[in-house]
């Protein structure tokens, strides 16, 4: 096994959970309100999701994400929920301080957040299960299956490289704002998680209608 390839699937996993979309929206936006653990936190309750997709194709359930019903429901309780995430963002905006505090917000509801955002994103799902799928399958192919743990583990550490690179960034770029620039900030990632929501939604909407 060389350990280019080991590398490679390391890279993989770091540049699949890299593009911005509402995970990414609400780890900076809660590393930025609270500092690093609370981002780093949203990334392991998302890694935490990303872990059942994987273990859904492992076990050969991606049909079962192909009903119609199952994706409107997912559809519309995601849109739900980036929202309401989104809303609580712009509401709480004006709370935020300079002064770092453990306590603002509890770290269980961070988890929450980052794993609910997720796990009931259909954007999620279907980028899991088609690019991890497909990997999956090319992996298997060329490599064999007794080799899928390995290179899966080397996926799910690039997500754990890039949940650290993103919780540095947003406590080290905290530090260099001042308080209106946060709550700008925070106002804009909420604005851009309820953005996400409305659009979930129409297509859950969309999806019932037709």
């Amino acid at each position: 096994m060389s350990i280019n390839i080991l590398i490679s699937y390391i890279i993989l996993g770091f540049t699949l959970a890299a593009p911005i979309g509402p995970v990414n929206s609400a780890r900076l936006d809660k590393g930025i309100k609270n500092g690093f653990w609370h981002a780093w936190i949203v990334g392991v309750g998302s890694m935490m999701a990303d872990g059942v997709f994987m273990l859904l194709v492992y076990l050969g359930m991606v049909h079962f994400l192909g009903i119609p019903i199952v994706q409107i429901f997912l559809w519309l309780f995601g849109g739900f929920i980036l929202i309401y995430s989104g809303l609580e963002s712009i509401k709480n905006a004006n709370t935020i301080t300079l002064s770092y505090s453990r306590n603002k917000e509890p770290l269980y509801k961070c988890f929450l957040t980052g794993f609910m955002l997720s796990i009931t994103s259909p954007l999620s799902i279907l980028f899991w299960l088609g690019i991890y799928g497909s990997v999956l399958a090319k992996t298997a192919q060329t490599n064999g299956t007794e080799s899928l743990l390995i290179y899966s583990s080397m996926i799910f550490l690039g997500l754990t490289f890039w949940d650290l690179f993103v919780a540095a960034l947003t406590t080290g770029f905290r530090k260099l704002l001042n308080a209106k620039s946060l709550i700008a900030i925070s106002i804009i990632s909420g604005a851009s998680l309820v953005v996400f929501g409305l659009y979930f939604g129409y297509q859950g909407i969309n999806a019932l209608w037709s």
